[in-house]
């Protein structure tokens, strides 16, 4: 891992399975950071994210996102989806990663999460400044939201297959 300064890639996530999948190409190929979190930090901030959404929310987070749902139901939640999340807001103290954690046991730990939340038959809280979501739906924000902070994360560029061998050159014999 790398830290720079360089900008953030486009990345789409439909499921969070596609974000499982995503987190251990980088585990494998490596990664350079364009923003602040590592992958362990970023597998935390989701798995912790997530697991308020199935076990609760603290009551104070409810009481402050109640009167701005309206405005982010509608003008934010649409930009999240869509792939176009806003960058630069402050998460909430209790979600905000350490620094030196184990990318790979941290995305241990988001994969059994992930796991959990797919079978978890009860109904799941309302987030605090979207409110009440089916499953599918917290599903596809939680695919988006881990889409936005592995945007921050660029994957080496593979070789060039054309660099690696040069291809043959015309001998004329061919008809």
């Amino acid at each position: 891992m790398t830290k720079s300064k360089s900008s953030r890639r486009e990345l789409k996530l439909d499921r969070l399975g596609d974000a499982l999948s995503e987190c251990a190409r980088l585990i494998d190929s490596g990664y350079t950071q364009a923003g602040n979190w590592t992958l362990g930090q970023m597998c935390q901030h989701l798995r912790l994210t997530m697991e308020a959404n199935m076990h609760g929310y603290p009551r104070w987070m409810t009481a402050v996102g109640m009167p701005l749902r309206p405005i982010l139901r509608a003008f934010a939640l649409p930009r999240i989806l869509d792939g176009n999340s806003i960058s630069g807001i402050r998460t909430a103290g209790m979600f905000v990663p350490p620094g030196g954690l184990d990318d790979t046991e941290q995305f241990r730990l988001f994969e059994e999460c992930v796991r959990e939340f797919e079978n978890h038959a009860k109904p799941l809280h309302p987030h605090p400044g979207f409110g009440r979501m089916t499953h599918e739906e917290f599903g596809r924000f939680h695919a988006a939201h881990a889409a936005h902070h592995l945007s921050f994360l660029i994957p080496p560029q593979p070789r060039d297959s054309q660099e690696a061998e040069p291809a043959p050159r015309p001998t004329g014999d061919e008809r």
